[in-house]
């Protein structure tokens, strides 16, 4: 009986170990991508719009009201504390790189800790287009109660379509592009 539970023990312990030695491998190849805390002046938005949830820019610029956005846009609402989003953001990444000409890409990091660790984690991440800041939830009346979710807004600013859950490749969010805006990447 000693035996197994040492062996369970060994097992266990290791496994934690390479968990670990994984983190800081992933973490190195993450801060090697540099991004950037975009101001949000250039956020598509109906000018004569009044009312609704207006939120903070990342950069403590010009804030955005949400239902005064328009498009052609993509707007991804993620925090640094949710496993998928993170795991989402190479794929935005990507993609901003090819459709930045076509479609805006718009963040809305939620119920962040502090300004400071959104904007450190935008700039380890290779964000580098405009993020809203909602320190306390107030936009998941607008968006709803789960991250991630992906929404593709059309030029009038219509809600087209609204993925919950992550976008598992570039893709993927290439292929929702075509299908929900009718923009080809």
């Amino acid at each position: 009986m000693k035996r197994i539970i040492l062996v369970i023990s060994v097992l266990f312990l290791t496994s934690c170990s390479q968990t670990n030695m994984n983190s800081e491998s992933e973490s190195s190849a993450v801060i090697e991508q540099v991004g950037e805390v975009i101001d949000c002046t250039k956020i598509l938005q109906e000018e004569l719009w009044t009312g609704g949830i207006s939120l903070d820019c990342l950069d403590q610029s010009q804030g955005a009201q949400l239902g005064a956005l328009r498009g052609p846009m993509i707007v991804n609402v993620w925090g640094s504390w949710c496993g998928p989003c993170v795991e989402e953001i190479p794929h935005f990444v990507s993609f901003n790189e090819k459709a930045k000409d076509v479609v805006q890409l718009v963040g809305v990091n939620v119920e962040e800790a502090n300004l400071q660790d959104a904007q450190k984690f935008v700039v380890a991440n290779g964000i580098t287009w405009p993020n809203l800041y909602d320190s306390d939830g107030r936009s998941r009346q607008f968006f709803g109660p789960g991250v991630p979710v992906t929404w593709f807004i059309a030029p009038n600013g219509d809600v087209v379509y609204k993925h919950i859950g992550v976008i598992s490749s570039e893709s993927q969010l290439i292929k929702l592009t075509q299908q929900h805006l009718g923009i080809t990447v």
